[in-house]
Parts: structure tokens; sequence; C-alpha cells
């Protein structure tokens, strides 16, 4: 066992998939000789071939419509857009094929593809290239969609996707691709999809976030322990389907709920989760639902981003104006 990134770990994922699942293929834009972008995908094609780590053109409504189809013949292909901002073109295919195969061929075709696609801000990236729009896909009947928070995450959460038989797509913040190390076991284990991970217990407050905004969030619950408050923190994990029974039960507990997302605020999954809150546990709340978010405005350049992209000061005031209430 060995202390690996994020970026590793989904590395790491792969190659042990590839090496499992022999109908398993991975496409996408300089994934092959590259070893794609970040990296994510380095090695892969020296081990295993341009047959089955196929670079492809610019063209990302091509990439997952070849994994449609890829998907429906009985492969497991593993497709990279490499920003989420250019991920648009591909929404084409995974609405009106992807999650529509099962239900079109009444259960004889599935759809086992992955659409794996780094996102997020907080990398001085040029425009299109900071998008945080993971409630498009999440608005999609048929469709998972799992963001990982950490390296440990990223592999088993990576793992249990590409065994799904039903499309996924798995979006990786990019902003922590490189910033921790966590012990990870190459020993084919998968989480679970569809479940919340409980990272820090509390009495108080619960708090809400996914992907990169758990760093900030843990920030400040450490922060807000040491003014004693007991903050549970909760890493949503996967997105759609929303493990509800697990945030209602915590918010059963503490009576309060802050919800803290990079993605802009209106339409979110921060705003279903708190509509899901209202409707099923209103009667455990002492204080109303708080979001801390990104803006309803396009991802500014770098000098701004830092304001636009909720800070740990953010979220502890917050919790603050919610624990005002008796």
């Amino acid at each position: 066992m060995s202390e690996i990134t994020l970026v590793e770990a989904v590395n790491l994922a792969l190659m042990h998939e590839m090496e499992r699942d022999p109908d398993m293929v991975v496409l996408g834009e300089d994934i092959g000789i590259n070893g794609g972008v970040f990296r994510a995908t380095v090695g892969l094609q020296e081990k295993y071939g341009s047959e089955r780590v196929l670079d492809t053109p610019l063209a990302e409504n091509m990439i997952a419509g070849v994994a449609v189809g890829m998907a429906a013949q009985g492969l497991h292909p593993v497709a990279e857009i490499q920003f989420m901002g250019f991920i648009y073109p591909a929404i084409d295919q995974m609405i009106s094929h992807a999650s529509r195969l099962r239900n079109r061929t009444r259960g004889r075709l599935t759809c086992p593809m992955v659409l794996r696609a780094p996102y997020g801000g907080g990398i001085h990236a040029p425009e299109h290239h900071s998008e945080s729009t993971e409630a498009m896909f999440a608005h999609i009947p048929g469709i998972r969609v799992v963001i990982p928070s950490s390296p440990t995450r990223a592999y088993g959460l990576l793992l249990a996707a590409i065994r799904d038989p039903d499309p996924v797509v798995f979006l990786e913040p990019k902003r922590v691709y490189r910033l921790m190390k966590q012990a990870v076991d190459d020993n084919g284990e998968a989480l679970p999809l569809d479940t919340c991970f409980i990272l820090r217990p509390g009495s108080d407050i619960t708090l809400v976030s996914w992907g990169a905004m758990l760093h900030e969030t843990q920030q400040a619950a450490e922060q807000l322990a040491t003014d004693g408050i007991d903050a549970e923190v909760i890493d949503l994990a996967t997105i759609k389907p929303i493990d509800m029974e697990t945030i209602l039960e915590s918010v059963g507990r503490t009576g309060r709920c802050v919800i803290v997302q990079e993605a802009a605020q209106t339409c979110s999954v921060g705003a279903e989760i708190a509509a899901r809150l209202a409707e099923e546990g209103l009667m455990s709340l002492f204080a109303p639902i708080r979001r801390v978010s990104g803006y309803d405005t396009v991802m500014p350049m770098f000098r701004l981003e830092g304001h636009y992209m909720p800070s740990t000061a953010r979220i502890v005031a917050a919790v603050k104006q919610t624990m005002e209430f008796a």
C-alpha cells in the first residue's frame, strides 16, 4: 500500500480494471501517447496497446457516441473529456442514447460506459476549463453522477462506476488531483455507489458537500470545533441518485444543515438537497437550511476565482448564522 494522489488513484483504478476486464477500453483526446492532459491515463497505452487505449480526434460528441455504441455491443468503455467545459457536445449522446438504452430496448441492452471529466475551478485555468455544471447531468434520468473527494474515494468509486451496468458520469475535481496523498491499497475493492460517507461525526449541525469543496468544509468544521460547535461532515459522493436517508438521519440528530457547493446556486444539486430536506425532514429542523455556493455568474478568470468559490470563512459564517436560531 502506497500513498498516492487523486489523479494517481484514478490511474491505478483504470490499470486494475484493464487487467481484470479484457472488454474494457479507454478512449479520449491525448489519453494514449501523452497519457492525458493531467496524466490520468499515463502508461495505459504502453501496457495495453492502441486497440484498447484509443487516441481520438477532438470531437466530444463523437467520443461519447462511440462509447455508447461500444457499450451496446458488450464492451466496457471509459471515455475521457479533457475538461468539463468541453463536455456539452457529448450531452446529446448521453441524453438521447446512453440514458435511454435500457428503457428503449426493454432491458435487452444496457449501456455500461463511464464518461470521465476533470471539473471545477481553483487551478488558474482559462475560460471553459473551470465549470461545475454537474446538475445538468444529475437532471437526466438513467444516468448516475459520481464525484470523488480524495484518492481513496477516487479509486473505489471509479472501480464501482466501471463495473456498473448503466452509464456513469464520473467528475474528478482537478483542484484535488495533487492536493493530498492517501494510502490506497490496489486490492480491487469498489466502494458503494448511491451512498454518502460521513467524514466527521457531529451533533450540532450537518455540513453536506462533495468534490473539492470538502477540503474547505472540513477546514470549517475544525475551526468551528474551537468555538464549541460540533459539525458533522457528509461527503455526498454520488450526486445522482442522492442518498437522502443518510442526510435525513444526520439532520434528524443535529437539527441544522448547511450545504456547500462550488456550482452556481440556482437549480443546483444543493437546491435539490434543500428541497428534499424541506419535504421530508422539515419537522427535524431548528433553523432554515443554508447554502454556500458559487454565484449565478460565469466562473471568472483566475484573478477573481477565489472570490467566486466558497471559502472556509464563508462556510463558518453560514454555520454561525444558522446556530443563532434556538
